[in-house]
């Protein structure tokens, strides 16, 4: 009876919260609070998946959904992106009968990197992607083998790990474990032979700390290496990206599944691969889960497509904090053929938290937009002197920078003076300071 209460109290406090536009994770946490084991109580279908990282949890987790449902399965997952626990048993318990037996065929969760480890005490998925481990939110999680060893926690027997092969850090979670499944992409066009980022977490081995060796990187530290002193290396990937358009317009998985991209970036390969490769896990053929990803358009706003005036631009959401996240946003705007302007803006840290630390600036490799495409770049928002140091460091004419603390005068100057395709550059704290000034065309790509 008391189980069956707290499901009538969250699916009653979770449709108000519909109602007013809020609520994704209160009512999971208020029936936490009145039961703290509730989790370990309900009935589970026979496949629980799950995905983590750095980047790329809320964008994966969609189109493997998006796949699952074209497939013909129910899912349940949190598309909100409320990925703690408190989200997570919102999006279990709304799901769930009066008996406590959840409907959906699979449970589909996006959880936070640092929070698994208390989500997972309560379940185990049988199913655990992992994307990636970049420094991110230095304030919050400190270095990524900090992380590393935070999320071990969250890893149990019975639970099937597909993890990037690319990615050093992330590899070492398969120590030891033979049933791991990985992902990769192999050499392209786009590959480089050196590092190319502000900084090298590739440098060392996350294993031994002897030096690595790196064949090609795809960006940052992901790549093909291998370490010169214990033997960590890239394993060969299950499911791979062995060819990619020359746009970045499309993808092609184990040399048979071509995937049409909606938007260009290796970082968006790596998202539509691992989502092939837990959909080819759960029983969606590769022809199936190819099809439904064939120029997919997500909805979570990651990337917004807009007008201001006769000009049209993208918006680009990367995440404060994050340089990786920044770099495949720089990569895009550099990337375009066309004379592009790019507006650069940081006007709040965090939604979550207060911080005037910007050191993070630093790590971003700003110095690529000192490239012919780019026209011009604007500099906004309450830290835009911030901005304006870090790219007196970078190499790029002045004659091409202005400065404009006003999100609004940047804004005006880009309407009417901009040069070119527009490009946002800001984090989904700041996004709707930019939106609320343009016509929005599309907010439902990746």
């Amino acid at each position: 009876m008391k189980t069956t209460a707290l499901l009538l109290l969250c699916k009653l406090l979770s449709r108000i919260g519909r109602l007013i536009g809020k609520g994704s994770s209160l009512p999971g946490r208020i029936a936490l609070r009145l039961d703290p084991g509730i989790l370990s109580r309900i009935r589970l279908p026979e496949y629980v998946a799950a995905v983590t990282g750095s980047n790329g949890k809320t964008s994966t987790v969609e189109m493997i959904a998006h796949v699952l449902r074209q497939s013909g399965r129910t899912v349940a997952y949190n598309r909100e992106g409320s990925n703690q626990i408190e989200g997570i048993a919102t999006v279990l318990l709304n799901d769930c009968d009066w008996q406590g037996r959840v409907r959906s065929d699979i449970v589909l969760l996006e959880s936070d990197e640092r929070f698994a480890r208390h989500t997972f005490r309560y379940f185990t998925p049988t199913h655990y992607v992992i994307t990636n481990l970049y420094r991110d939110q230095l304030t919050r999680n400190g270095h990524p083998e900090w992380v590393y060893d935070i999320l071990r926690e969250s890893i149990h027997d019975g639970t099937r790990l597909i993890l990037n092969a690319d990615d050093p850090l992330v590899s070492c979670f398969g120590d030891g474990r033979e049933d791991t499944v990985w992902f990769g992409v192999e050499r392209t066009e786009f590959s480089e032979d050196a590092n190319s980022g502000v900084y090298d977490d590739g440098r060392y081995c996350p294993r031994c700390k002897s030096p690595m060796r790196y064949d090609y990187y795809h960006f940052n530290h992901i790549g093909k290496y291998r370490c010169t002193g214990c033997g960590l290396a890239r394993r060969d990937p299950d499911f791979a990206v062995t060819q990619v358009g020359s746009a970045q317009e499309y993808i092609v998985v184990n040399g048979k599944y071509r995937i049409d991209m909606a938007f260009p970036g290796i970082y968006h390969c790596y998202n539509a691969l691992a989502a092939f490769s837990l959909c080819s896990l759960l029983g969606v053929s590769g022809e199936e889960t190819a099809a439904a990803l064939n120029g997919y358009l997500l909805r979570n706003g990651r990337v917004v497509t807009f007008r201001l005036g006769d000009r049209r631009g993208t918006l680009l959401a990367s995440k404060h904090e994050n340089s990786v996240s920044y770099d495949q946003s720089i990569r895009v705007a550099v990337q375009d053929p066309r004379g592009v302007s790019v507006l650069i803006f940081v006007d709040s840290i965090s939604r979550k938290y207060f911080t005037s630390e910007t050191s993070w600036l630093w790590d971003i490799d700003f110095e690529r937009l000192n490239a012919p495409n780019i026209r011009e770049i604007l500099l906004a928002g309450r830290y835009c002197a911030d901005l304006a140091v870090r790219f007196s460091r970078t190499g790029i004419p002045e004659s091409k920078l202005f400065l404009y603390e006003d999100i609004a005068q940047a804004v005006r100057h880009f309407r009417t003076h901009g040069k070119g395709y527009l490009y946002v550059i800001t984090c989904f704290s700041d996004k709707g300071k930019f939106l609320e000034t343009a016509d929005v065309e599309k907010e439902d790509l990746p």
